[in-house]
């Protein structure tokens, strides 16, 4: 039953509810979802598409539609759905490197426990690209047979081999990076100026999330021109290596400022909760966790698009410069891939950016590219 489903039943003559309002640039994926809950749910479904994509967001308008049958973003179990924290709609992210053998369990244990407030519960399972071989082996067969209570909404940036087993036990939804001009119109929607909406659209890569922060960063063009001219500064040696690497993740480092402030706004928020209703129920663990993955994502992020322009410095002077040694840029280019592919794996970053500008070709005396 793998493949994406197709677009039928009433939902999809109508125009989307509430609910689906922080699904942006997903037409197709919205449509056949509320296609898909018009026919009646399957037990797994896989949401399959880059990281900024509101496959979240996406999952939580779908529980919506499984749990209460309409679109009404006002109603109780909405409301709690939306934030995060209804007792039958499970969020499940990663407490590790990758999704293990005892996370694994602890999935199968929550998924056999009866729905606390009605017949049936949701269990989201996030960023399932990274679910060891170990976890996919235990969380096969109740995925492939749930408890007939449980619909599992699985996310995925993309589909790893210890994944495909499982895929092709779900039903396949796909989401497409959004494109810059759809960020762009939201941002500008959002109050964002419109040149400082599309700057930001246009360097968060189809991330709406990232993009949201980048449209509070003046810092921006300065970070990305740091990055650009690195390899027109090394010279061989590790003293200028490691002053190099300090300088751009020190611009990192301040460009999470805008990120932080929004974290302090829903801790805000959470507590003038708490003091109305009490800390039970009040999802401030959860939103805690979040953050820090928020915040580690984003510097992995702002640090992946930093080394891949400072790659494009050296394809664009091996292009462009007769004087230089193509092989070393190439070389070049091969390290600094390799080094963003090793970010997955939650490096230490200091000791990965030293390492890799004191591993690169010195790169003086080249103008740089424009």
């Amino acid at each position: 039953m793998n493949g994406p489903m197709s677009a039928g039943g009433a939902a999809s003559d109508t125009r989307p509810g509430p609910i689906w309002d922080d699904v942006i640039g997903q037409a197709d994926a919205v449509r056949h979802l509320r296609a898909g809950a018009d026919r009646g749910a399957v037990h797994a479904y896989l949401f399959v598409g880059p990281a900024g994509s509101t496959k979240l967001q996406a999952a939580r308008a779908f529980a919506i539609r499984l749990m209460t049958g309409d679109e009404d973003a006002e109603q109780r179990d909405a409301a709690l759905i939306l934030r995060g924290e209804h007792p039958d709609v499970r969020e499940v992210r990663r407490t590790g490197a990758r999704i293990d053998a005892d996370q694994a369990r602890a999935i199968i244990h929550e998924a056999s426990l009866t729905p606390s407030e009605g017949a049936s519960k949701v269990m989201i399972l996030d960023e399932f690209h990274l679910l060891s071989p170990e976890g996919a082996g235990r969380l096969l067969k109740i995925i492939e047979e749930p408890p007939d209570s449980v619909t599992f909404l699985i996310l995925a940036d993309f589909v790893p081999h210890d994944l495909i087993t499982i895929s092709s036990r779900c039903v396949r939804v796909d989401f497409r990076a959004i494109s810059a001009d759809v960020i762009a119109a939201q941002l500008v929607g959002e109050g964002v100026a419109p040149a400082s909406a599309m700057g930001a659209a246009r360097a968060a890569h189809g991330d709406l999330e990232r993009a949201r922060v980048l449209a509070t960063d003046p810092a921006l063009v300065e970070r990305r021109a740091a990055f650009v001219e690195a390899p027109h500064v090394l010279d061989g040696t590790g003293a200028v290596a490691m002053r190099t690497a300090a300088h751009l993740l020190g611009l990192i480092d301040a460009a999470s400022e805008p990120l932080t402030v929004r974290h302090a706004s829903e801790v805000a928020d959470v507590d003038e909760r708490i003091k109305a209703h009490g800390e039970r129920g009040s999802g401030k663990k959860q939103l805690d966790e979040r953050h820090k993955r928020e915040l580690r994502r984003y510097r992995t992020d702002e640090l992946r698009s930093g080394l891949a322009a400072m790659a494009a410095t050296y394809r664009d002077t091996a292009v462009n410069s007769s004087t230089t040694d193509i092989d070393e840029c190439a070389e070049a280019v091969r390290r600094i891939h390799q080094a963003i592919e090793t970010l997955d794996r939650n490096p230490n970053e200091k000791l990965l950016v030293e390492s890799l500008l004191w591993s690169l070709p010195d790169a003086q005396g080249v103008s740089p590219a424009k």
